[in-house]
Protein backbone atom coordinates (compact mmCIF):
# COMPACT_ATOMS: atom_id res chain seq x y z
CA UNK A 1 0.00 0.00 0.00
CA UNK A 2 2.85 2.33 0.90
CA UNK A 3 4.65 1.56 -2.38
CA UNK A 4 1.45 2.29 -4.32
CA UNK A 5 1.04 5.54 -2.45
CA UNK A 6 4.56 6.62 -3.39
CA UNK A 7 3.91 5.75 -7.03
CA UNK A 8 0.82 7.95 -7.01
CA UNK A 9 2.74 10.80 -5.39
CA UNK A 10 5.54 10.55 -7.95
CA UNK A 11 3.01 10.47 -10.81
CA UNK A 12 1.19 13.54 -9.50
CA UNK A 13 4.47 15.34 -8.89
CA UNK A 14 5.67 14.65 -12.42
CA UNK A 15 2.32 15.76 -13.82
CA UNK A 16 2.59 19.07 -11.97
CA UNK A 17 6.14 19.62 -13.23
CA UNK A 18 5.13 18.73 -16.79
CA UNK A 19 2.23 21.17 -16.58
CA UNK A 20 4.59 23.94 -15.45
CA UNK A 21 6.93 23.37 -18.41
CA UNK A 22 4.09 23.19 -20.95
CA UNK A 23 2.61 26.38 -19.58
CA UNK A 24 6.02 28.08 -19.70
CA UNK A 25 6.50 27.09 -23.34
CA UNK A 26 3.05 28.41 -24.22
CA UNK A 27 3.82 31.73 -22.53
CA UNK A 28 6.83 32.52 -24.70
CA UNK A 29 6.51 35.70 -26.76
CA UNK A 30 8.85 38.19 -28.40
CA UNK A 31 8.95 41.68 -26.95
CA UNK A 32 8.27 43.93 -29.98
CA UNK A 33 10.35 46.78 -28.51
CA UNK A 34 13.46 44.92 -27.36
CA UNK A 35 13.34 41.85 -29.62
CA UNK A 36 13.92 39.57 -26.64
CA UNK A 37 11.88 36.37 -26.24
CA UNK A 38 10.30 36.31 -22.79
CA UNK A 39 8.01 34.20 -20.65
CA UNK A 40 4.99 36.38 -19.90
CA UNK A 41 1.64 35.26 -18.52
CA UNK A 42 -0.24 38.55 -18.52
CA UNK A 43 -1.38 41.11 -21.10
CA UNK A 44 -0.14 44.68 -21.35
CA UNK A 45 -3.61 45.77 -20.21
CA UNK A 46 -3.16 43.74 -17.04
CA UNK A 47 0.26 45.32 -16.47
CA UNK A 48 -1.24 48.81 -16.76
CA UNK A 49 -4.05 47.87 -14.36
CA UNK A 50 -1.58 46.49 -11.79
CA UNK A 51 0.55 49.64 -11.98
CA UNK A 52 -2.40 52.02 -11.61
CA UNK A 53 -3.83 50.04 -8.71
CA UNK A 54 -0.50 49.71 -6.87
CA UNK A 55 0.84 53.25 -7.35
CA UNK A 56 -0.97 55.05 -4.48
CA UNK A 57 -0.09 52.42 -1.89
CA UNK A 58 3.53 52.24 -3.04
CA UNK A 59 3.86 56.03 -2.89
CA UNK A 60 2.62 56.02 0.71
CA UNK A 61 5.38 53.60 1.66
CA UNK A 62 7.82 56.41 0.82
CA UNK A 63 5.92 59.16 2.63
CA UNK A 64 3.71 60.09 -0.30
CA UNK A 65 4.58 62.62 -3.00
CA UNK A 66 7.07 65.41 -2.39
CA UNK A 67 5.09 68.58 -1.53
CA UNK A 68 6.46 70.84 -4.25
CA UNK A 69 4.39 71.11 -7.42
CA UNK A 70 7.24 72.80 -9.29
CA UNK A 71 9.61 69.87 -8.72
CA UNK A 72 6.83 67.35 -9.42
CA UNK A 73 6.18 69.08 -12.75
CA UNK A 74 9.91 69.10 -13.57
CA UNK A 75 10.20 65.33 -13.02
CA UNK A 76 7.03 64.68 -15.04
CA UNK A 77 8.11 66.90 -17.94
CA UNK A 78 11.57 65.33 -18.08
CA UNK A 79 10.10 61.83 -18.03
CA UNK A 80 7.68 62.65 -20.83
CA UNK A 81 10.51 64.19 -22.85
CA UNK A 82 12.33 60.86 -22.72
CA UNK A 83 9.16 59.00 -23.70
CA UNK A 84 8.37 61.29 -26.62
CA UNK A 85 11.90 61.05 -28.05
CA UNK A 86 12.14 57.26 -27.86
CA UNK A 87 10.39 54.06 -28.80
CA UNK A 88 8.50 54.35 -25.51
CA UNK A 89 5.98 56.64 -27.22
CA UNK A 90 4.90 53.70 -29.42
CA UNK A 91 4.14 51.41 -26.47
CA UNK A 92 0.68 50.98 -24.91
CA UNK A 93 1.90 51.86 -21.42
CA UNK A 94 0.65 54.77 -19.31
CA UNK A 95 3.81 56.56 -18.22
CA UNK A 96 3.52 58.75 -15.16
CA UNK A 97 6.46 60.22 -13.24
CA UNK A 98 6.47 61.04 -9.53
CA UNK A 99 8.87 62.51 -6.98
CA UNK A 100 8.52 60.79 -3.60
CA UNK A 101 8.88 62.60 -0.28
CA UNK A 102 11.39 60.14 1.24
CA UNK A 103 14.56 62.12 2.01
CA UNK A 104 16.50 59.14 3.43
CA UNK A 105 16.13 56.27 0.95
CA UNK A 106 18.10 56.57 -2.28
CA UNK A 107 15.89 54.75 -4.76
CA UNK A 108 14.03 54.86 -8.05
CA UNK A 109 11.71 52.23 -9.47
CA UNK A 110 8.95 51.53 -11.96
CA UNK A 111 5.71 49.62 -11.58
CA UNK A 112 4.26 47.45 -14.34
CA UNK A 113 2.50 49.44 -17.04
CA UNK A 114 4.22 52.80 -16.62
CA UNK A 115 4.25 54.49 -13.17
CA UNK A 116 7.80 55.68 -12.38
CA UNK A 117 9.04 56.97 -9.01
CA UNK A 118 12.21 58.59 -7.71
CA UNK A 119 12.82 59.49 -4.07
CA UNK A 120 13.82 63.01 -3.09
CA UNK A 121 16.91 61.49 -1.44
CA UNK A 122 18.17 60.45 -4.89
CA UNK A 123 16.68 63.37 -6.82
CA UNK A 124 18.53 65.88 -4.63
CA UNK A 125 21.89 64.42 -5.66
CA UNK A 126 21.29 64.53 -9.43
CA UNK A 127 21.59 67.13 -12.15
CA UNK A 128 19.10 67.14 -15.03
CA UNK A 129 21.09 64.79 -17.27
CA UNK A 130 21.65 62.33 -14.44
CA UNK A 131 17.96 62.38 -13.57
CA UNK A 132 17.24 61.71 -17.25
CA UNK A 133 19.45 58.64 -16.99
CA UNK A 134 17.61 57.39 -13.91
CA UNK A 135 14.16 57.95 -15.45
CA UNK A 136 15.31 56.44 -18.75
CA UNK A 137 16.51 53.36 -16.87
CA UNK A 138 13.09 52.99 -15.22
CA UNK A 139 11.28 53.46 -18.55
CA UNK A 140 13.50 50.62 -19.76
CA UNK A 141 12.10 48.37 -17.03
CA UNK A 142 8.56 49.10 -18.24
CA UNK A 143 9.35 48.52 -21.91
CA UNK A 144 11.34 45.41 -21.03
CA UNK A 145 8.28 44.06 -19.16
CA UNK A 146 10.63 43.02 -16.38
CA UNK A 147 8.02 42.93 -13.62
CA UNK A 148 5.69 40.78 -15.71
CA UNK A 149 8.56 38.46 -16.58
CA UNK A 150 9.60 38.06 -12.95
CA UNK A 151 5.98 37.31 -11.97
CA UNK A 152 5.81 34.59 -14.62
CA UNK A 153 9.18 33.16 -13.53
CA UNK A 154 8.11 33.16 -9.89
CA UNK A 155 4.86 31.35 -10.73
CA UNK A 156 6.84 28.78 -12.73
CA UNK A 157 9.24 28.01 -9.90
CA UNK A 158 6.44 27.86 -7.35
CA UNK A 159 4.67 25.24 -9.46
CA UNK A 160 7.89 23.27 -9.98
CA UNK A 161 8.56 23.42 -6.24
CA UNK A 162 5.06 22.14 -5.49
CA UNK A 163 5.56 19.23 -7.91
CA UNK A 164 8.91 18.39 -6.32
CA UNK A 165 7.36 18.49 -2.85
CA UNK A 166 4.54 16.15 -3.83
CA UNK A 167 6.73 13.72 -5.76
CA UNK A 168 9.99 13.65 -3.84
CA UNK A 169 9.95 15.95 -0.80
CA UNK A 170 12.48 18.12 -2.67
CA UNK A 171 10.54 21.36 -2.78
CA UNK A 172 13.05 23.25 -0.63
CA UNK A 173 15.96 22.42 -2.93
CA UNK A 174 14.02 23.40 -6.05
CA UNK A 175 12.78 26.59 -4.42
CA UNK A 176 16.38 27.55 -3.58
CA UNK A 177 17.42 26.99 -7.20
CA UNK A 178 14.47 29.08 -8.34
CA UNK A 179 15.35 32.00 -6.06
CA UNK A 180 18.94 32.04 -7.33
CA UNK A 181 17.63 32.03 -10.90
CA UNK A 182 15.35 34.97 -10.17
CA UNK A 183 18.28 36.91 -8.69
CA UNK A 184 20.31 36.32 -11.85
CA UNK A 185 17.42 37.37 -14.04
CA UNK A 186 16.99 40.49 -11.93
CA UNK A 187 20.59 41.53 -12.61
CA UNK A 188 20.06 40.99 -16.33
CA UNK A 189 17.02 43.26 -16.15
CA UNK A 190 19.12 46.03 -14.62
CA UNK A 191 21.77 45.77 -17.32
CA UNK A 192 19.16 45.84 -20.09
CA UNK A 193 17.53 48.90 -18.50
CA UNK A 194 20.91 50.62 -18.19
CA UNK A 195 21.44 50.19 -21.92
CA UNK A 196 17.97 51.48 -22.76
CA UNK A 197 18.51 54.41 -20.41
CA UNK A 198 21.70 55.32 -22.28
CA UNK A 199 19.87 55.15 -25.61
CA UNK A 200 17.00 57.32 -24.37
CA UNK A 201 19.48 59.90 -23.01
CA UNK A 202 21.21 60.16 -26.39
CA UNK A 203 17.88 60.42 -28.23
CA UNK A 204 16.77 63.25 -25.92
CA UNK A 205 20.02 65.21 -26.25
CA UNK A 206 21.64 64.37 -22.90
CA UNK A 207 25.26 63.39 -22.31
CA UNK A 208 25.10 59.60 -21.70
CA UNK A 209 28.35 59.72 -19.69
CA UNK A 210 26.28 61.31 -16.92
CA UNK A 211 24.85 57.81 -16.38
CA UNK A 212 28.29 56.74 -15.18
CA UNK A 213 28.16 59.47 -12.54
CA UNK A 214 24.81 58.06 -11.41
CA UNK A 215 26.49 54.71 -10.83
CA UNK A 216 29.20 56.46 -8.81
CA UNK A 217 26.51 58.11 -6.67
CA UNK A 218 24.85 54.72 -6.09
CA UNK A 219 28.20 53.16 -5.23
CA UNK A 220 28.93 55.90 -2.71
CA UNK A 221 25.47 55.53 -1.20
CA UNK A 222 26.08 51.84 -0.66
CA UNK A 223 29.20 52.56 1.38
CA UNK A 224 32.08 50.16 2.02
CA UNK A 225 29.77 47.38 3.23
CA UNK A 226 27.80 46.96 0.01
CA UNK A 227 26.04 43.62 -0.43
CA UNK A 228 28.12 41.40 -2.77
CA UNK A 229 26.82 41.32 -6.32
CA UNK A 230 25.84 37.65 -6.25
CA UNK A 231 23.56 38.32 -3.26
CA UNK A 232 21.74 41.23 -4.86
CA UNK A 233 19.28 41.69 -7.70
CA UNK A 234 21.38 44.69 -8.80
CA UNK A 235 24.78 44.23 -10.47
CA UNK A 236 27.72 45.88 -8.78
CA UNK A 237 27.99 49.55 -9.92
CA UNK A 238 31.52 48.94 -11.24
CA UNK A 239 30.26 46.19 -13.54
CA UNK A 240 27.34 48.37 -14.63
CA UNK A 241 29.75 51.16 -15.54
CA UNK A 242 31.64 48.89 -17.93
CA UNK A 243 28.40 47.86 -19.65
CA UNK A 244 27.25 51.47 -19.83
CA UNK A 245 30.51 52.48 -21.56
CA UNK A 246 30.00 49.69 -24.09
CA UNK A 247 26.42 50.83 -24.71
CA UNK A 248 27.53 54.44 -25.19
CA UNK A 249 30.10 53.42 -27.80
CA UNK A 250 27.59 51.23 -29.59
CA UNK A 251 24.72 53.70 -29.70
CA UNK A 252 26.90 56.68 -30.55
CA UNK A 253 28.32 54.67 -33.44
CA UNK A 254 24.79 54.28 -34.77
CA UNK A 255 24.14 58.03 -34.83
Amino acid sequence: MRRGSWKIRIFIGLAIVAFAFVQRCNNKEENPYTGRVQNINMSTEQEVAIGLQSAPEVAQQYGGLYPDERLQSFVDQLGNKLVNNSIARETPYKYDFHLLADEQTINAFALPGGPVFVTYALFSQLNEAQLAGVLGHEIGHVIGRHSAERIADSNFWQTISMGASVGADAGGIVNSIGQNTLLTNGRDDELESDELGVLFMIQSGYDPYEMIKVMEILKAAGGPNRVPEFQSTHPDPDNRIERIKEAIDRFKGQQ
